[in-house]
């Protein structure tokens, strides 16, 4: 009797390939890594607290000096008179900080190197372009919003003094003070824009200093004409509407004024992407 050997062919096995990260995985995987960026450098912390605290500080300032000099006005100032407006004043010179800290968040990376490692870890520079600007401008919009509500309120209770003061629920008031960070938001974004093209932190802010003050300063040298069609579509005149209560004859209307600056912010991002795909890091 012989014993017959029955071959007997394994089981296969399936082998399980990693599965290649979506466009939105990706995007939210850049995003978290840009947030610990942002919330690890010291600097930053303190910048949006300096924003905070310009905003409040000096619009509380032109509250004082407009309460002051309230019984010197004519009627005609007083119907001129924007309570709102005024008490975010402040938000002109926290543009700046703004506008600067939107500058640093990638030249500060080309200053160190780093952008190679970002880039290295993430090829698709425009998705790492994307997650910087939509991280940056949710944190500068949270931060406008405490800055501005913040100097709202301590505005009008300045004027209430004078009861010329207004409240949350007067016509156009909600929209101009949270058109306030979103102010804000569009000047840092404009400043990241900027920094992506020019890659050096002395030349970007240069451009945003030109763009925000210089120009205007320079613009109120020509003839009334020109100067009136002129600076109404400079970005921060443009912008600044948004958060005007009493028309103004000489400006856009509310969102047509920001959506003036938005396109500002919008062609530095498109322009500072095409150059980020085709320059070396």
């Amino acid at each position: 009797m012989t014993a017959t050997a029955t071959a007997t062919t394994p089981p296969a096995v399936a082998v399980r390939r990693p599965s290649t990260p979506s466009l939105g995985q990706v995007f939210r995987a850049v995003a978290r890594a840009e947030w610990t960026k942002m919330r690890s450098v010291r600097s930053t912390m303190w910048t949006l607290a300096v924003t905070v605290g310009l905003a409040v500080g000096f619009g509380a300032l032109v509250g004082v000096s407009q309460v002051n000099s309230w019984d010197t006005l004519t009627p005609v100032e007083r119907l001129r008179f924007d309570p709102t407006s005024l008490s975010l004043s402040g938000l002109f010179l926290a543009q700046m900080a703004i506008g600067v800290l939107g500058v640093l968040m990638i030249t500060s990376e080309y200053a160190t190197g780093q952008i190679r490692a970002t880039l290295g870890a993430t090829p698709r520079r425009m998705t790492v372009l994307a997650a910087k600007a939509v991280t940056f401008a949710a944190v500068v919009v949270t931060v406008g919003l405490v800055a501005s509500f913040g100097a709202f309120g301590i505005g009008q209770a300045i004027f209430s003094g004078k009861h010329i003061g207004v409240s949350l629920g007067d016509r156009g008031i909600l929209r101009a003070v949270v058109g306030g960070a979103l102010y804000l938001a569009a000047v840092g974004t404009l400043g990241l824009g900027l920094g992506t093209i020019l890659r050096r932190t002395a030349g970007a802010i240069a451009a945003l200093v030109g763009l925000l003050l210089v120009i205007p300063l320079v613009s109120t040298f020509l003839p009334a004409a020109w100067n009136d069609d002129l600076t109404r579509y400079l970005p921060a005149q443009a912008g600044m509407a948004v958060f005007r209560v009493v028309p103004d004859a000489t400006s856009l209307s509310p969102w047509a004024g920001f959506a003036v600056l938005v396109g500002y912010a919008a062609v530095s991002l498109v322009v500072g992407a095409v150059l980020l795909t085709r320059r070396d890091a």
